[in-house]
């Protein structure tokens, strides 16, 4: 019998109470989301300043990088620490998926550039196109070549780390995700998302006066229309992190 394999997910936010509550954290949507039968799942909060040691990175397969509410280009002790063990894991060819924050994250460790979006916040269902060399790529999945996925988001990668490639654009964000070698991958949207949790958020911004409630009325009336492709999106996080592409 075959050693379990063993994930982590580095947390780089505090879990709302709705999430908590409905999903067992943004730990547990994850779990949800990536993990498979005879596998072992860890978090480390890290936004806490809770890091897996150096002996014991060696003993996960992967990990994945949350959204967060911080600045992936900002200089908190927690980022540098951060930017500082993907950097290892890349030496260490680990596979580590960043969704959001992790994506930005994860493209300045190995040497591109974040900050604000040019055109701002990116909030609801957006669909996003694979590039051709992605696209075959993800042949063997089955999956469309374009899909929708729930964004909230107001930085973005804007520069890509050298040796990086595109695999997905949008005609508000042109890198929506890219790859670094076999071993790491960003994506800027929520795969793990429902759109309840969308509407939560969206509320938490009116009430902190981020957005105007005006406009938030609006982007929940419009994702009321759309679904995202949350299947595709499972399959296709789940491939790479486990080494199926």
């Amino acid at each position: 019998m075959g050693v379990a394999k063993k994930f982590a997910v580095l947390l780089c936010a505090e879990d709302s109470d709705y999430v908590k509550k409905r999903y067992g954290g943004y730990f547990g949507l994850f779990v949800e989301m990536l993990a498979e039968e005879g596998e072992m799942w860890d978090v480390f909060r890290v936004a806490n300043g809770e890091f897996p040691d150096d002996d014991e990175i060696g003993d996960f397969d992967g990990f994945v990088i949350t959204g967060s509410c911080n600045d992936a280009h900002g200089n908190d002790v927690w980022i540098c620490r951060l930017v500082s063990l993907l950097k290892k894991l890349d030496s260490l060819k680990k596979k580590v998926l960043g969704i959001c924050f992790g994506h930005q994250i994860l493209s300045r460790a190995l040497g591109g550039k974040t900050g604000r979006a040019i055109s701002g916040w990116d909030i609801g269902a957006r669909t996003i196109h694979l590039s051709s060399s992605s696209s075959m790529l993800f042949t063997s999945l089955q999956i469309p070549i374009t899909l929708s996925i729930i964004e909230c988001h107001r930085d973005e990668v804007r520069e890509l780390p050298p040796k990086a490639e595109i695999i997905a654009w949008s005609e508000k964000t042109g890198i929506e995700m890219f790859r670094y070698g076999d071993h790491m991958m960003g994506i800027q949207g929520h795969p793990e998302y429902t759109k309840d949790i969308l509407f939560h958020l969206i509320d938490r911004l009116i009430q902190r006066c981020y957005i105007e409630e005006s406009y938030g009325d609006g982007l929940k009336a419009k994702l009321e229309t759309v679904e995202p492709h949350k299947d595709a999106w499972k399959k296709l996080c789940t491939s790479f992190l486990k080494g199926r592409l």
